[in-house]
């Protein structure tokens, strides 16, 4: 196997990042995702609600790493099945994933939070065609590839920079940095406020 080099791990991250960086001008909704995200976390903060996460897979990854970081921002945030998630209930909100439109343990985590009153803010690709669409009382697009209009399996097609949902996944891990900045400005969290939230038992 050739090594590679300096200039061409560069040029591959540049590619990467710029295909990433594409989804964000690929927006087709009024509201950016960034602005709904923003909004509805930011909410549940004013009610002095809790925040839940979920999604499967590398979706589920990524929101487990804003999760973390809603938390130092000083949020009781929670990832779904861990043994310590509370229960969920009316001032809360529930974030969700399902990149391709919708999966059954999505719509039904879903469809829980929902019937105990709590808000679902559900991000996908596919806002119009997905079965997790049903539950949520908002919608953050993220207009990227998944799994779900993925053409691996067609030989005419150039082997995908980003295969699978890996755009889509990308995405979500920029998207909610991003979030992080705004909302450190909009709960008033001073840098050293969201450090000092950091665990030291490492």
């Amino acid at each position: 196997m050739a090594e590679s080099n300096p200039a061409e791990s560069a040029l591959l991250a540049s590619k990467i990042c710029n295909q990433i960086s594409s989804v964000f001008s690929n927006t087709t909704t009024k509201t950016p995702a960034l602005e709904v995200l923003v909004q509805e976390i930011a909410a549940a903060a004013t009610r002095n609600g809790k925040v839940f996460v979920y999604g499967v897979g590398r979706e589920g990854l990524m929101l487990k790493a804003l999760s973390m970081r809603l938390f130092h921002l000083g949020l009781s945030a929670h990832c779904v099945f861990d043994m310590n998630t509370p229960p969920i209930g009316p001032p809360d909100l529930l974030i969700a994933s399902a990149g391709p439109g919708g999966f059954s343990t999505v719509d039904a985590i879903c469809g829980v939070a929902k019937s105990n009153g709590a808000r679902v803010l559900l991000l996908t690709a596919q806002p119009e065609s997905g079965s997790s669409v049903k539950y949520a009382s908002a919608v953050a697009h993220i207009p990227a590839q998944t799994m779900a209009d993925d053409n691996a399996g067609d030989a005419e097609q150039e082997r995908p920079l980003l295969p699978m949902g890996s755009l889509y996944e990308g995405a979500m891990f920029v998207l909610f940095e991003m979030v992080v900045f705004k909302l450190a400005d909009v709960l008033k969290q001073s840098p050293e406020a969201v450090r000092a939230r950091h665990t030291n038992l490492e």
